[in-house]
């Protein structure tokens, strides 16, 4: 899919020029920040490293400490379904989202496509002027508290 020629005289006298441009040195103040932020940053615990950067026993430890708690996470949701459907309310809820759900889909059989198509335009069409609603929001809060800035 590269459609650009090697052999291209242009390219190789823009490819030339560039190359024969001198390298800039970065301003002292950024070279500065920069050499304080690595400072900063190496200087840290490493606890407040990236996870790569622990040592293998913490990594092992937290993983550990992961699948523990996953683990007790699936069994504390089991035991308290299982206690849900002990109680009488839960199956009284169980049978009305049941029974709405069957409401649901014999309406659906019942209606012609066509207002499953009009109603799928109305939520596009409403879609779209809830974006366009955000995008002139947007342009009229944001931009214009940034009005001043040359970049806007």
């Amino acid at each position: 899919m590269n459609t650009i020629d090697p052999q291209d005289p242009l390219e190789q006298l823009l490819d030339r020029t560039l190359r024969e441009l001198p390298l800039r040195r970065a301003p002292a103040t950024l070279e500065a920040r920069v050499c304080g932020e690595l400072a900063r940053r190496s200087a840290r615990p490493w606890w407040r490293r990236s996870f790569a950067q622990w040592p293998l026993p913490a990594r092992a430890a937290f993983l550990v400490l992961c699948a523990v708690l996953i683990r007790l996470a699936f069994m504390g949701g089991s035991a308290a379904v299982a206690g849900v459907h002990s109680l009488p309310w839960a199956r009284q809820a169980g049978v009305l989202v049941a029974s709405l759900a069957n409401l649901t889909a014999a309406i659906a059989r019942i209606s012609p496509p066509a207002w499953l198509y009009e109603g799928l335009a109305v939520c596009g069409v409403l879609y779209a002027v809830l974006f366009g609603l955000g995008a002139v929001l947007y342009r009229m809060l944001y931009l214009q508290s940034t009005a001043g800035d040359p970049i806007a």
